[in-house]
């Protein structure tokens, strides 16, 4: 697919910076380079030019390369001039090319849309760079790369190769329902098949709450009693002070959240005000508030201070919940039942909480090298999918079986753009960052 007008924009970081990566893509690229660097260089070899103004002055010197399509991202011709990374600098040389006839500025998510058009990409890889470049935990990465390497695309498109086989098989059936070499029996073995993929793909689908994990983050709520030390473990696993500490009871009125990065997880911990009978109408609210996330949450840490317990009030979430002893250096021994005791001034204990904590994000996010559905639309249509293939297999007619299979393979080919999304595709590339 060809494009009337070439596209150029920052593709590299902000500025300024030592250096920048300004992108060119389109039918103008070859005689942009001829323009501005007296010719078009070797093909995927940097070179080092001089790139001139429209009078022939020296706007900056750097690095060229040449990718002639459909051999690049794009699968057009592009080009990348890596130059000094001042703000005036990349400024006047952008200009420069926007000045040439057929080249203007890019949109958010352009290149890449032409790459997806193009056929470089299929959709579900478009949204795996995305997340590629907004990965900030090694999780979020390995993840995100997996996609954009298209293990999603592999895995879709074999899903939707054994609904058409299956789809042909039964058509075959009933064309040619006469013929010696079409037995019916066929079309069992295929159903049997289609019920084997029918669950493959709901449990494929349920895998979304983990990625929800990997790219959201673990969330531990902090519950105790007032002055359990819940605000002292908030700022000794930040290692900073994110809420203030006081003997006062009911110093922590609203939530506070911190996020960590735990074997290469986020881990988003919640500290809450004490649980209490409180007159205040403020910490009524705030406590209130507590009870609700804790409902919510993938980890509750119940505290309690082992110099003086005090019973939390009321019904403990129905979570997965640790129960911490505290102030381990004011009572070094107890009569209760802890799963964690720690200090937070001699930091004792800590290192074993963040392993139990960093444990147990990870069996909740699973092996995240496995193949999951990235995105909620992924999940609905893949529900969409999983719905018309039993449609299809609780049907005895044919016509209606060959159908509602159809309908199950283009759901499935929505997902990596092998069917119509054309009215997704402004929502998903409008999301990138511009020079992606």
């Amino acid at each position: 697919m060809n494009f009337p007008v070439s596209i150029v924009a920052l593709a590299s970081g902000r500025l300024p910076a030592g250096i920048a990566v300004i992108r060119l893509s389109g039918t103008a690229t070859r005689f942009a380079l001829e323009t501005i660097c007296g010719s078009v260089p070797v093909p995927r070899e940097a070179v080092y030019r001089s790139l001139k103004d429209q009078e022939g002055r020296l706007l900056d010197r750097g690095l060229v390369i040449f990718f002639p399509g459909p051999a690049s991202f794009t699968g057009e011709d592009v080009a990348e001039f890596h130059v000094h990374g001042g703000k005036a600098g990349v400024a006047a040389l952008i200009s420069r090319l926007t000045s040439l006839p057929g080249v203007r500025q890019a949109e958010a998510g352009e290149f890449t849309r032409r790459a997806f058009l193009n056929g470089k990409l299929d959709l579900a890889q478009t949204e795996a760079l995305a997340d590629l470049i907004d990965a900030e935990t090694e999780a979020q990465r390995r993840f995100a790369l997996r996609n954009a390497e298209g293990a999603q695309g592999r895995l879709y498109s074999s899903w939707r190769e054994r609904l058409l086989h299956a789809r042909a098989m039964i058509e075959a059936e009933i064309d040619f329902a006469d013929e010696d070499d079409v037995p019916g029996s066929v079309a069992q073995a295929v159903l049997d098949d289609l019920a084997a993929l029918g669950r493959e793909i709901q449990a494929h689908a349920d895998g979304y709450s983990a990625v929800e994990i990997i790219r959201d983050g673990y969330e531990v709520v902090i519950l105790g009693a007032p002055n359990a030390g819940k605000s002292s473990l908030l700022n000794a696993l930040a290692k900073r002070d994110v809420a203030i500490v006081a003997d006062e009871p009911g110093t922590t009125r609203d939530l506070l959240e911190v996020s960590l990065e735990l074997g290469g997880l986020y881990v988003r911990l919640v500290d809450t005000a004490g649980l209490r009978d409180a007159d205040g109408t403020v910490e009524k609210i705030g406590i209130e508030r507590a009870k609700v996330r804790a409902q919510t949450a993938r980890l509750v840490l119940l505290l309690e201070d082992m110099s003086s317990p005090i019973a939390v009030l009321g019904d403990l979430p129905n979570v997965a919940t640790l129960r911490i002893g505290t102030k381990l250096d004011l009572a070094p021994t107890s009569n209760r039942h802890y799963d964690v005791t720690i200090s937070t001034r001699t930091g004792e204990g800590l290192e074993n909480l963040v392993r139990q904590i960093a444990s147990r994000a990870a069996a909740a996010a699973g092996a995240y090298g496995e193949v999951l559905p990235s995105r909620l639309r992924h999940v609905e249509l893949l529900k969409e999918a999983s719905r018309f293939l039993q449609q299809g297999l609780d049907h005895q007619e044919r016509e209606l079986q060959a159908e509602a299979f159809r309908l199950a393979a283009d759901h499935l080919g929505r997902i990596v753009g092998s069917t119509d999304v054309e009215d997704m595709l402004d929502v998903i590339f409008s999301k990138f960052c511009i020079g992606k």
